[in-house]
C-alpha cells in the first residue's frame, strides 16, 4: 500500500457545520502532532475519521498532510523489504502481498502489540491487520508474543483449557455447576411462587420463576443439594427459573415480614427483602459492566 494514498481529505458537506474530514494511518506520534496542529478536531469513530471544523479546515490539513509526506523516509518501505528478505519471518498468521498482513484469533494482547506499531491498521473488509514493510523491524521484535498470544487463542487451545480447568473442578462444585445450569429448583406443589415476579431461594438467590410441572420430583438423589426438600421429597415439583433483570429489581418491593427464617426451612422459597435485592442488582450491575468492557474492546480493536 502507498503511504501517500492513506493520507486523505474529505470536505464536508455540512453547510451548517463546514469543516473537513482527515484519514491517515494510525500512528501514535503522528495523532500526537496531528492533534498539537488541530486541537479542535474529533475522532468520529462510527466514521473511522478525523473532523476538523472550519471553513479553512481543507486547505489546513493539505498543508499539514504534505509536510507530515515530505518528513517521511521514501526509501523506508524499500529498507523494510530487504530487511524481510534478509531475515523473514514464517508464521502461518503472516502472509505477505504489498504489505504485512497478519490474521490472527482475536486476543487483546495482539490488539495492544498491533497497535503499538507505527502504520499499522486494522482493515475492516478483510478482516486483518495490515503492517507496511516500513515498520518490519517493529513487528519483528513483537512477533514473539503476537504468534504466542495466537496460539494461545486457537478454538482447540481455548478448549482444552477449558477441559483442564473443568477437570482440576471438585466433584461437589461440578455438580452444583451442572444443576445451575438445568435452570430448576423444587417447590412445593401445594405452595407455589409467583410465576414473573423476583423471588429469594436457599441455592440461586433471587431469581424469576417462569414455569412450573405438575409431577412429583422424580430424582429423590437430588435432595441433598436443596436442604429444604430433604423432610418431604414427594412433596416438590420442579419449577423453571432465570435469572431477573436489573429493572425488574428495581421495580419489586422489598418483604418486611420476619417469617424468612421458617419458609427458608419449608418451602425453600420467600419474598425478597431489602438486602437481598440489593445483592443481586449489584451482581447484575457487575455483569453488565464487564459485558459493556468486553464489548468496547472488541469495537475498539476493530476500529483501529
Amino acid at each position: 500500500m502507498e503511504i501517500a494514498s492513506a493520507f486523505q481529505v474529505i470536505p464536508s458537506d455540512d453547510e451548517e457545520k463546514p469543516g473537513a474530514y482527515a484519514i491517515f494511518p494510525y500512528d501514535r506520534d503522528l495523532v500526537r502532532r496531528f492533534r498539537e496542529t488541530f486541537p479542535r478536531a474529533r475522532w468520529r469513530g462510527d466514521e473511522q475519521r478525523w473532523f476538523v471544523p472550519g471553513t479553512t479546515a481543507v486547505q489546513r490539513l493539505d498543508t499539514w498532510m504534505a509536510q507530515e509526506l515530505q518528513d517521511l523516509d521514501r526509501h523506508a518501505d524499500d529498507k523494510g523489504r530487504d530487511a524481510f528478505a534478509f531475515e523473514p519471518l514464517e508464521s502461518p498468521y503472516l502472509t505477505i502481498a504489498d504489505d504485512l498482513r497478519v490474521r490472527t484469533p482475536y486476543s487483546r494482547t495482539i490488539v495492544e502489540a498491533l497497535r503499538s506499531i507505527p502504520w499499522a491498521h486494522w482493515d475492516p473488509e478483510e478482516r486483518i491487520w495490515r503492517v507496511p514493510f516500513r515498520s518490519y523491524e517493529e513487528l519483528k521484535a513483537r512477533w514473539p508474543g503476537i504468534e504466542e498470544a495466537a496460539r494461545r487463542n486457537e478454538p482447540a487451545a481455548r478448549q482444552k483449557r477449558r477441559e483442564e480447568q473443568r477437570a482440576h473442578v471438585p466433584e461437589e462444585t461440578a455438580r452444583v455447576q451442572a444443576e445451575r445450569r438445568r435452570r430448576r429448583y423444587p417447590v412445593p406443589g401445594d405452595d407455589l411462587p409467583p410465576l414473573g415476579s423476583p423471588v429469594s431461594t436457599e441455592r440461586w438467590g433471587v431469581v424469576v420463576f417462569e414455569d412450573v410441572e405438575s409431577e412429583p420430583i422424580p430424582d429423590p438423589g437430588t435432595a441433598d443439594l436443596y436442604p429444604h426438600v430433604r423432610t418431604d421429597p414427594a412433596r416438590y415439583v420442579w419449577a423453571r427459573w432465570r435469572m431477573p433483570t436489573l429493572q425488574e429489581v428495581y421495580r419489586t418491593r422489598p418483604s418486611r415480614t420476619g417469617e424468612d427464617a421458617e419458609l427458608r426451612t419449608s418451602r425453600g422459597w420467600w419474598w425478597a427483602n431489602r438486602e437481598e435485592l440489593r445483592e443481586r442488582a449489584r451482581r447484575l450491575r457487575e455483569v453488565e459492566r464487564m459485558q459493556r468492557a468486553r464489548h468496547e474492546a472488541r469495537k475498539a480493536s476493530a476500529e483501529v
